[in-house]
């Protein structure tokens, strides 16, 4: 097997366009007000990090080590980041979306042996115990405390000295490459583990399917995404914001930046695009530079698209990829095609097009289980047009989860090559003759009711429509007593179908009236009419990283307790069930 190291695309770039800005980070304010930047240039950019991967080497870490990065986006996260690949060691990714402890859990499972992080990281690992039994090798971004360990200058310094050590490791395509650990919505998360030669493949669909050049300028809002850039050829401009809160961005920022800087493309969750969308609508904006928006996280809702696509120039559209961090991208879809096409579909509840599957995947629609699936021949696979759930093979697909052989045998089914296909944990269907994917739903959010199962975003589409909706959420609520029921035990309890309702800020109408107009969208589809229970709530809980995947979990247990406090009710006419 031939070399394969993720880094010799960030060392070509340098190469070839030694002086062009690789990244640009926000670095405080000039005396007027306005916003200054440090940059990092390709060359210096590859010869920082060929230094600092040498230090690491010098310092006691060897290949196929793990290590812990905790550094904030930066030009230093740049550096440390396409170091440790040209060392060959493992950088370890946690969400900080997480919290502390499921971060530590993390961590631990990890097991580390060296830690990188800025003083606050180091603080926290002392004072929780992060990493004990295995960490050796702890290094300090910026001023060092009490922790001992050393600092990244003097790693950097090191790696001068040691100009005999290899600039990027002869690692192969199957080696492991980093450990992803990403928010999940219960549980402790897992770590995917993503090798070479998937970052390589990754690199190549971005730039083909979304036809990225090099020396074009992203504004990437969020942070890994911007991992992707120097290895793309692209100049990546580090937004001035929390990228934990991207639903509370300061848009009149995001406008500025791509204007000032020429921004050709930009990651943004939906969150945040409906918050530049709304800021910009009276202003006259037009983001005329851009040349392509991805958006990803969760599904786009309709008016956030239209509103942010007329902020764009004609024919540039906004592209939402589909895909996890076990396999990404699987597919994707155009504003232009949503639009103009897929989203009368939606809101009739056919579910949510995520476009076709991208060159070199294969995706396939498996009968819905909660069990493991060990091989191809074990599973039972449905026809176009039938849901299930869908399984990903490909480049892009990771093999297994680290340290968790359960957890991987639950998500991965063996094929005949020897490779493992992912099942996504998602339900949708393949649209007959066209190949489109319609994305219906998470597994484990399905509401079998007493008549049929119910996935939640075929139904949530339908209400989603309402003007004075923002968003709406399918959960099942058990009745005292009964068990959870599951597509593998037939004869299980049913749920009752509840939809929580979360209202757009400025909508004035009243309750009673909102509640009847959404029972009677329901009532006029077959999936949709047995739902006769409402809950408004005043803002869902959702996720850190892109604030707009709702954890449905905790809003069933808050459903549930709503409903047992409630008056009985006649809801065959209304539901008569609301919040406080």
């Amino acid at each position: 097997m031939t070399s394969c190291n993720i880094a010799h695309r960030l060392a070509s770039v340098a190469s070839e366009s030694p002086d062009r800005i690789a990244v640009h980070a926000p670095s405080g304010r000039d005396s007027a007000g306005q916003r200054t930047y440090a940059t990092l240039t390709f060359r210096q950019l590859d010869d920082d990090s060929t230094d600092i991967a040498r230090g690491l080497l010098a310092s006691g870490c060897k290949r196929g080590d793990h290590v812990v990065l905790m550094v904030p986006p930066s030009l230093e996260l740049f550096a440390l980041v396409f170091a440790v690949f040209k060392a060959g060691v493992v950088p370890v990714l946690v969400d900080p979306g997480l919290g502390i402890k499921r971060l530590g859990a993390c961590l631990d499972e990890a097991e580390p042996v060296a830690f990188i992080g800025i003083p606050k990281a180091h603080a926290a690992r002392v004072v929780l115990g992060w990493g004990k039994r295995t960490l050796g090798t702890l290094v300090t971004v910026g001023r060092r405390w009490f922790w001992g360990g050393t600092t990244l200058d003097d790693i950097r310094a090191a790696g001068r000295a040691a100009s005999h050590l290899p600039a990027i490791a002869d690692t192969r395509a199957d080696d492991d490459a980093a450990i992803l650990f990403t928010s999940g919505s219960t549980g402790i998360p897992k770590g995917a583990v993503s090798t070479h030669g998937i970052f390589d493949r990754q690199v190549e669909l971005l730039r083909d399917v979304y036809g990225i050049e090099p020396g074009e300028i992203d504004l990437p809002t969020f942070p890994l995404f911007a991992l992707f850039d120097p290895a793309l050829g692209m100049t990546a401009v580090l937004p001035d914001m929390d990228p934990t809160k991207p639903g509370r961005v300061d848009a009149a920022m995001i406008v500025e930046t791509v204007s000032r800087f020429g921004v050709t493309n930009m990651f943004g969750s939906p969150a945040l695009l409906r918050r530049v969308g709304a800021w910009s609508a009276n202003r006259a904006v037009t983001l005329s530079t851009l040349r392509r928006v991805i958006s990803a996280g969760a599904p786009m809702p309709n008016d956030v698209l239209e509103s942010f696509c007329s902020l764009l120039p004609a024919g540039t559209q906004v592209f939402t990829p589909y895909g996890a961090t076990e396999a990404l991208p699987v597919a994707s879809i155009g504003s232009d095609e949503i639009l103009g096409e897929t989203a009368a579909r939606t809101a009739r509840g056919d579910g949510v097009c995520v476009g076709r599957a991208v060159p070199g995947g294969e995706v396939s629609v498996c009968a819905i289980t909660d069990s493991p699936i060990a091989t191809f021949d074990d599973a039972t696979w449905l026809a176009d047009g039938e849901i299930g759930e869908f399984v990903i093979s490909g480049a892009v697909v990771t093999q297994r989860y680290h340290g968790r052989p359960e957890a991987t045998r639950a998500a991965k089914i063996a094929r005949a090559d020897g490779r493992m296909a992912h099942r996504m944990g998602d339900v949708g269907w393949i649209e007959p003759g066209t190949g489109r994917l319609w994305f219906c739903g998470r597994k484990a959010h399905r509401v079998r009711t007493a008549a049929r199962t119910l996935f939640t975003v075929s139904v949530e589409g339908v209400f989603n429509v309402h003007a004075a909706v923002l968003r709406s959420a399918l959960v099942g609520v058990a009745h005292a007593g009964d068990p959870a029921p599951s597509v593998d035990d037939p004869h299980g309890a049913a749920l009752e179908p509840v939809l929580c309702v979360e209202r757009h800020a400025h909508a004035t109408m009243p309750r009673e009236q909102l509640e009847r107009e959404l029972l009677e969208l329901g009532a006029a589809h077959e999936h949709t009419r047995d739902i006769t229970t409402l809950l408004f709530h005043d803002g869902f809980p959702v996720d850190v990283r892109h604030n707009a995947k709702i954890f449905r979990e905790q809003l069933a247990v808050w459903a549930a307790q709503q409903l047992r406090r409630a008056v009985p009710v006649d809801r065959r006419s209304h539901s008569g069930v609301t919040t406080r």
